[in-house]
């Protein structure tokens, strides 16, 4: 199989080339799985890029994206294949018409034609390169989970009316997991592991001016640092770098050009999506006190959050 990367620069810069600003650590996965040729199980908080990672992936190196949304009831008909049970019917009620012998209605009815492939199936017999998205692994029950470890395995399925079929490429494969249940050892063990967490200042501060380009460096640091102030809150559920990115839009279209109280106010709802995540952080970061003179800002419950503050 062609190597699609050389050096884990050349991973770092080509993600960033469409817009995604990978780490070393990030990076440094990336490369290895292509490499090995092995699967990547991505955990960490909803909402810091794991999915937007797979897509990235798959842009820079021209593959096709083929996406397992998993969820609680999904089964191999929906991950892997099924047979097109109206369609067969069909079938079988016209066949029955002309007395067909029942040994060529069956071989009929289950030949490539009646066959509905799904994600699974799907990357294993492309030919053309492929990043498969597995997302939100951690959702799916134990017996699915063995289905993956089989598939991923070996990259090949079995289908008893057509035989074993196996992979012509392999292709770089991404699981995610939110961390809602723990996964098993065996499916962990076939993987290469990478933690995502929230990013830090810098990078968070970096990112915000990639996918804003509109925004200035002070406006983007403020953005940045409130963010940062909010998530060390206990809260439900803390920003996301998706919901850092349309604040910041959200202060552009409404004209302002700093963060101040009033603007936090106002616009948590753009960043929180849990009323008492929304009252917490009102009161921490907005307090009734007066500005503090020269800043525009009131009092102490935003202190470390303008750009001129210390991180």
């Amino acid at each position: 199989m062609a190597e699609r990367f050389e050096t884990v620069g050349e991973v770092v810069d080509r993600l960033r080339s469409v817009d995604y600003l990978a780490d070393a650590n990030i990076a440094g996965v990336v490369y290895l799985a292509d490499k090995l040729e092995k699967p990547v199980l991505v955990e960490g908080p909803a909402g810091v890029g794991k999915t937007e990672l797979a897509k990235a992936i798959a842009s820079v190196t021209g593959s096709r994206l083929i996406r397992l949304q998993c969820y609680e009831g999904l089964d191999e008909a929906k991950a892997l294949y099924e047979w097109n049970y109206k369609k067969q019917l069909l079938r079988i009620q016209a066949d029955r018409e002309h007395e067909s012998d029942w040994a060529e209605v069956e071989t009929d009815i289950f030949s490539e034609q009646f066959l509905l492939t799904r994600p699974l199936l799907e990357a294993i017999r492309s030919e053309e390169p492929v990043v498969l998205l597995i997302d939100e692994v951690d959702r799916v029950e134990v017996e699915t989970e063995a289905l993956l470890l089989e598939v991923l395995s070996d990259f090949q399925v079995s289908i008893p009316e057509l035989g074993t079929i196996k992979g012509t490429q392999r292709p770089i494969v991404i699981l995610t997991s939110n961390n809602t249940r723990e996964l098993s050892e065996a499916l962990k063990r076939r993987c290469l592991y990478l933690h995502v967490d929230y990013p830090d200042l810098d990078r968070e501060k970096a990112i915000v001016r990639v996918r804003v380009p509109e925004i200035d460096d002070e406006l983007a640091e403020q953005v940045a640092r409130v963010v940062r102030s909010i998530r060390e809150l206990d809260l439900k559920k803390a920003p996301s770098i998706s919901e850092t990115i349309d604040w910041a839009r959200t202060l552009l279209f409404l004209g302002r050009d700093e963060v101040s109280p009033e603007v936090i106010g106002d616009t948590l709802h753009v960043l929180l999506k849990y009323q008492s995540d929304i009252v917490k952080a009102r009161k921490e970061l907005v307090p009734e006190d007066p500005p503090l003179k020269g800043t525009g800002l009131k009092g102490a419950g935003l202190k470390g959050v303008t750009a001129k503050s210390n991180p």
